[in-house]
């Protein structure tokens, strides 16, 4: 057997070219699954301004639990990649290598801040909040929800180009592109949300429920439309 016929037959076969692709495609779904663990296995975390019992009672009595929900964390994290990742090819197969490539940022610098704000809490439970240091646990809490406030930028830029490159594709309806921009700004609003106290503030229900919420909801819609998609016709994977 040829080299060429050798390489032919292995992108064929049980784990060929389409296992890979679909597998990645679900990968949306994943994100969606590993993140939603996390949060409910990470807890509520203290709000701006706690007291300093309040945080040591969470992130020294929740060692455990913190610790475990980073490895979920880190999980979505990395299926957030490959989603990212088969939206760009999506994308790149349909002509739409730019918003493809602005998809593949945003989800970079998404999954980085995410990551970024996941090392915040283990690094805390694991020993700088037993170390006493009121201050030090007090503002790097304080720190991780302005991270999660400031991440609005990039989820909506994800959100943008990939709504945008799939309706430029025609795999989205202008339906689903109204949808796809309505998240886009309902996101961004998540970057306002600095009022000290109440619904619109960093640690408010808007911020931690409701926005995050859109973003995963649109994700586990475009996972939707890629699985629906027959492979393409190239050894991309």
């Amino acid at each position: 057997m040829s080299a060429s016929s050798t390489i032919v037959a292995s992108a064929g076969g049980k784990y060929g070219r389409e296992f890979w692709e679909r597998l990645w495609r679900q990968s949306g779904l994943n994100f969606v699954a590993f993140f939603l663990i996390a949060w409910f296995v990470y807890g509520t975390q203290p709000h701006i301004g706690a007291s300093t019992d309040t945080l040591l009672a969470f992130y020294g009595g929740s060692r455990t639990r913190i610790l475990i929900a980073a490895i979920f964390a880190g999980m979505a994290v990395l299926n957030l990649m490959w989603f990212a990742a088969a939206l760009r090819n999506t994308l790149a197969d349909a002509g739409q290598d730019g918003w493809g490539a602005a998809a593949t940022a945003a989800s970079a610098l998404t999954g980085g801040l995410f990551l970024l704000l996941v090392t915040i809490g283990a690094a805390l439970a694991y020993s700088i909040a037993s170390a006493g240091n009121a201050a030090i646990t007090g503002s790097l809490n304080d720190f991780a929800w302005a991270g999660v406030v400031l991440s609005s930028f990039p989820r909506a830029m994800l959100i943008m180009s990939g709504s945008f490159g799939l309706w430029r594709a025609g795999l989205f309806s202008n339906g689903q592109f109204a949808g796809g921009v309505s998240a886009v700004v309902l996101v961004l609003l998540g970057g306002t949300t600095w009022i000290s106290d109440g619904f619109w503030s960093p640690d408010g229900v808007y911020s931690r429920f409701i926005s995050p919420a859109i973003g995963l909801a649109w994700v586990l819609f475009v996972s939707r439309t890629l699985l629906a998609r027959s492979p393409a016709a190239r050894a991309g994977w």
